[in-house]
């Protein structure tokens, strides 16, 4: 009985395995951006320009998904030559020695009808911490040019940049300790 028991329930993990999906972030709809606090009076925007992330589910709502994500911090826009050159400096993000920015989740967890909390181990700068994040579904259509499904999600949270070592010798009075965190994705089936 324990060997039928055992097969069959090795029988479902597989079949449940095979139904997965994998979604893969579309990067000409889909962006990775933060913004910081300046001086206390303006907030400064910026992007990864390199993101690479693949969300898999089994389910059409999503409640099952795991999500990875990988940004290129090389590739960090801001506007500004001089200011992309200086976050990518060993005074901010170390790109030289910390080049990937790397998500990886450990629960996706529906609360409502769109609305989920997205929960993982973040690694920036070489640390690694565990982070939750707000996630509002958009829906699913397919895309009438691609004729594939395309999902579509607003991520958004914040992360201390001192906790992972970002500028550390900056005073949040000149550059806030909260950093917010805002993925605008399309996801492609397939």
């Amino acid at each position: 009985m324990k060997k039928i028991t055992t097969i069959a329930a090795a029988f479902l993990l597989f079949a449940t395995a095979s139904f997965a999906q994998d979604w893969n972030w579309d990067k000409a709809h889909s962006q990775l951006n933060f913004s910081i606090t300046h001086l206390g009076i303006n907030d400064i925007s910026g992007s990864f320009g390199s993101v690479t992330a693949k969300l898999v589910s089994s389910k059409d709502d999503f409640s099952d998904a795991t999500v990875e994500l990988s940004a290129d911090v090389n590739t960090i826009s801001t506007g500004n030559e001089q200011r992309n050159n200086h976050l990518k400096s060993p005074d901010f993000f170390d790109a030289a020695q910390f080049g990937t920015l790397s998500f990886k989740s450990t629960s996706f967890k529906k609360v409502s009808a769109r609305n989920y909390k997205l929960t993982g181990d973040l690694t920036l700068h070489g640390v690694t911490k565990t982070v939750t994040l707000d996630v509002v579904y958009n829906g699913t259509i397919t895309n009438p040019q691609s004729q594939k499904p395309t999902a579509g999600f607003k991520v958004t949270g914040s992360i201390k940049r001192t906790d992972f070592g970002i500028a550390p010798s900056f005073p949040s009075a000149a550059l806030s300790d909260d950093v917010k965190l805002v993925a605008n994705a399309e996801v492609v089936k397939g």
